[in-house]
């Protein structure tokens, strides 16, 4: 299959880039919709969401892996597809595809009660939707970055430069702005370790078995 995947930032896009092709979406649900009509005129055959997630349930802490069966998206839930899923991991649950940051913990404590998802971030919606207009199959593979009690700082928003690129130079005026964040972001980058290993984990476990199942034919 000819594999269309979208993430949200350059660090995911370098993860995922063995795997097809990869566009970025710079960190907004805009992008991500662009992302994925990018995708389409390439002829993909298929898309994936991959990348980072903020954690609503909390079961999920930072590094776990989220294969979803369903994408929460405008209030509809479209399924993934079973056998590109299982690529990666057994389908469980539901992740929200929001278009906007839910960074908060009392906002993330809402968004679980109220839909029930495990996860939320801003790609997935977009390749769900592309995908289901577009009638390909499509799957999503993310990791949690921040759990549901953390509060995701100001300063980390602020600084995505819309390539999907983070821009140390707004960090350090945030900062300046925000002292407050310096030790919230530390953790951050700490969990963010966690996740962009268990991204890697996945895409290595999945070519492994594609090798091991190529060499059986």
């Amino acid at each position: 299959m000819k594999l269309g995947i979208v993430v949200g930032l350059e660090a995911e896009a370098r993860i995922a880039a063995p795997l097809g092709l990869v566009e970025i979406g710079g960190g907004t649900a805009a992008g991500a919709e662009e992302a994925v009509m990018r995708l389409l005129r390439q002829g993909v055959e298929g898309l994936l969401s991959f990348g980072f997630a903020g954690g609503l349930s909390p079961v999920l802490r930072p590094g776990h892996l989220v294969v979803p069966e369903t994408v929460l998206v405008d209030g509809v839930r479209l399924p993934t597809d079973a056998a590109l899923a299982s690529h990666f991991a057994r389908r469980k649950g539901v992740l929200l595809g929001a278009h906007k940051v839910i960074g908060g913990v009392a906002a993330r404590r809402a968004a679980h009660a109220a839909t029930g998802a495990a996860a939320v971030d801003l790609e997935s919606g977009a390749v769900a939707a592309g995908a289901h207009v577009a009638q390909l199959p499509f799957a999503v593979v993310r990791a949690v970055c921040d759990a549901w009690n953390r509060e995701l700082p100001r300063v980390v928003v602020m600084a995505l430069d819309g390539n999907g690129k983070v821009a140390g130079r707004r960090i350090a005026r945030g900062l300046a702005r925000h002292p407050g964040e310096v030790f919230p972001l530390i953790g951050l980058a700490r969990d963010a370790a966690l996740a962009r290993r268990a991204l890697r984990e996945a895409v290595a476990h999945t070519l492994q078995n594609e090798k091991a199942v190529a060499s059986t034919r």
